[in-house]
């Protein structure tokens, strides 16, 4: 009975559960928002990658210039290669018409003498570079290329994308500002009801001897493996959320980003233990710090 007594009064110890539950619940809020946010991204990128950049070639042109004009392009930094590897994509004049005539249903080339479309090349272009003024920079560019007669793409589109996404930037910065605050609140109050019960025993240390770092280190280090524990179950919770939701949302996958995903949950854990340690650290000073009236 007496070894019970001293295990439940252990110096650093507190309700495990409960703490663990609560910061786990907040990391897990943000957790699911962060993944929000990454898929927005993905979204957003997705929808970049089929906005394409058209390029006209000047009529007669031979194929080793073609051919040369491809390469200098392919080369550009800012081509994207889809992950199907291809580059840029190729269309011959009677290409262009054979769709022309699928689309439409039409076929000029019964009362035109010549076929009046021109050879192109059609590719994306990287995310980075997907702002109105790079584009346009890249539009330049390319217009002084020897063999290219004319480049499009879709302008309008290109310039409402980007002012939405600006809109979209600014709301869930917002948000995740409002939320993170949310959650260093609710994991301060959580571990300060917590060490409330600790505040006699602290008391008790201080009147034998004990110096404030000797006192601090349990809590401390107690308090940043109950933040990375609480980081990696509410990680853990939103991964096997995405896995479920991969087999019955279609689609879902395409928003996938490994990548984001691994930073998302690295810094889930690095936040609740750094929040744990920082909020221990700042209630076990209140309390060590306190006179023996204000404790009571």
């Amino acid at each position: 009975m007496a070894k019970l007594q001293r295990k439940k009064t252990k110096l650093g110890s507190y309700k495990f559960a409960s703490v663990l539950f609560s910061i786990t619940l907040s990391l897990l809020m943000m957790g699911l928002f962060g993944v929000i946010v990454i898929q927005a991204k993905k979204l957003t990128s997705l929808i970049r990658e089929n906005i394409e950049i058209q390029v006209f070639l000047n009529k007669d042109l031979g194929q080793s210039s073609i051919d040369r004009l491809l390469e200098q392009m392919a080369s550009k930094p800012y081509v994207l290669q889809k992950e199907s590897g291809q580059v840029i994509q190729y269309t011959s004049k009677e290409d262009a018409a054979s769709i022309f005539l699928e689309e439409v249903g039409e076929d000029f080339t019964a009362f035109l003498d010549e076929n009046p479309l021109r050879d192109s090349f059609t590719f994306s272009v990287k995310d980075e570079f997907q702002t109105s003024e790079e584009i346009a920079v890249i539009v330049a560019q390319l217009e002084k290329m020897p063999g290219v007669f004319e480049v499009t793409y879709m302008q309008d589109m290109v310039a409402s994308i980007n002012e939405n996404l600006l809109k979209v930037s600014i709301v869930l910065g917002t948000l995740i500002l409002i939320l993170l605050v949310t959650v260093v609140i609710l994991i301060s109050n959580t571990i300060k009801l917590a060490l409330f019960s600790q505040r006699f025993l602290i008391r008790s240390m201080q009147l034998v001897g004990a110096t404030k770092g000797f006192i601090r280190r349990p809590f401390l280090w107690r308090s940043f493996l109950y933040g990375a524990l609480a980081g990696i179950i509410a990680s853990s919770i939103i991964f096997t959320l995405l896995e479920y939701g991969k087999n019955f949302i279609e689609g879902l996958q395409l928003l996938y980003d490994t990548e984001l995903l691994i930073m998302l949950f690295g810094s889930l854990i690095l936040l609740g233990a750094l929040m744990s340690w920082l909020s221990t650290y700042r209630s076990i000073n209140k309390y060590l710090n306190m006179s023996l009236d204000e404790l009571y």
